[in-house]
């Protein structure tokens, strides 16, 4: 006769066993440390809400690595400096600092890309300054309908252009009041000048129609153009994002998500700017990902640090995925089941402010 396995021999040892497993299950599933700003659980049941879920848990434990990095740079934010010294004293051999401790980081380090895109990581544009990563393109390229929109554009548009030529239903809208036009990569293609809408109007963060140049919030232009979603935001506008994006921000109820499915992003922090302090910039990380942004890549602008030499590298470019809201990037949304109906269950996104 065979031996009686464990389930045979203690049936109720065994069941105990199960409802502590499914226990930790449904807490493991749950917690919220409460350490990510906005953080978001995704409820199980598609590969792309785990994934998502999973995402979001590393995303945490950056957080908690940040603030271990404060604490051994600062050990307040208030003490850690944004962009230290670029010209520490050398040894002869020129291999290592005096002080390999002394302010040995960069901002950006407090900031990396720690959420992976779900979809497919492509660059698109020319290679080198004016080219951007997006997250998901395939998806947005299945849409009839999508919208962009691009501020900062300085004769160049081969991101913008990229972009519309894999996705047939996006029209592009473009602000810049220093140039009068998209770029050649759209202006000389009939078919992507007919989707795009230039104005010579700057970004900020009230409406003051009447300066100059004209200046409009984001908020009061998707009004005017009748959007209430922008599939891809690109900004690059000198040090403007800030007060532009706070202006955005306040504007939409903490309750609701943003109406944007990624952003790429130009981030300045030049010497003289207000945002040059360490505790003001944090806040200002901190309200992107309160609302719901994930950096998903960076690079820093090699560019500029190779022009302006001795200057400390103050610009990087950040794409974004909003983990937050019903789009296409976090969800599961078909042709029988378009943004705006109830999302299924299982992969429904409960924010947690």
């Amino acid at each position: 006769m065979a031996p009686m396995g464990l389930a045979h021999r203690h049936p109720r040892f065994t069941a105990s066993l199960g409802v502590l497993f499914l226990v930790a299950l449904i807490f493991f599933f749950a917690t919220d440390s409460g350490d990510a700003p906005g953080y978001v659980r995704f409820k199980s049941g598609t590969d792309l809400a785990l994934e998502l879920w999973g995402e979001e848990r590393r995303y945490r434990d950056m957080l908690k690595g940040r603030k271990g990095l404060i604490r051994t740079w600062g050990p307040s934010p208030d003490k850690v400096v944004a962009t230290p010294d670029v010209k520490p004293k050398f040894r002869a051999s020129f291999r290592f600092p005096v002080k390999p401790k002394e302010d040995f980081y960069t901002l950006w380090d407090f900031f990396p890309p720690s959420f992976k895109c779900p979809h497919n990581l492509e660059r698109i544009g020319v290679m080198g300054d004016g080219g951007k990563w997006t997250c998901g393109l395939e998806r947005i390229e299945k849409k009839e309908k999508c919208v962009i929109y691009t501020f900062g554009i300085n004769g160049e548009s081969s991101f913008e252009a990229g972009v519309m030529k894999r996705a047939k239903g996006c029209d592009v809208w473009g602000y810049d009041f220093s140039v009068n036009s998209f770029g050649p990569e759209i202006e000389k293609d009939e078919i992507l000048r007919s989707r795009s809408h230039f104005f010579s109007y700057a970004l900020g963060p009230k409406d003051a129609p009447y300066a100059d140049p004209p200046t409009y919030t984001l908020q009061t232009l998707m009004k005017r153009n009748g959007h209430s979603f922008i599939d891809i935001l690109k900004i690059d506008i000198e040090g403007n994002e800030y007060d532009s994006l706070i202006s955005f921000f306040d504007s939409i109820s903490t309750n609701s998500p943003l109406p944007i499915g990624q952003v790429q992003m130009e981030v300045h922090v030049y010497q003289d700017s207000e945002w040059n302090y360490f505790p003001k910039f944090l806040a200002f990380w901190e309200k992107l990902e309160k609302r719901g942004l994930r950096p998903f890549f960076s690079e820093p602008n090699m560019v500029y640090a190779n022009l302006i030499r001795d200057l400390q590298p103050g610009l990087a470019e950040y794409s974004f995925i909003n983990v937050k809201g019903d789009h296409e990037l976090v969800n599961e949304l078909t042709p029988e089941r378009p943004r705006g109906y109830p999302p299924p269950r299982s992969a429904k996104s409960l924010a947690s402010t």
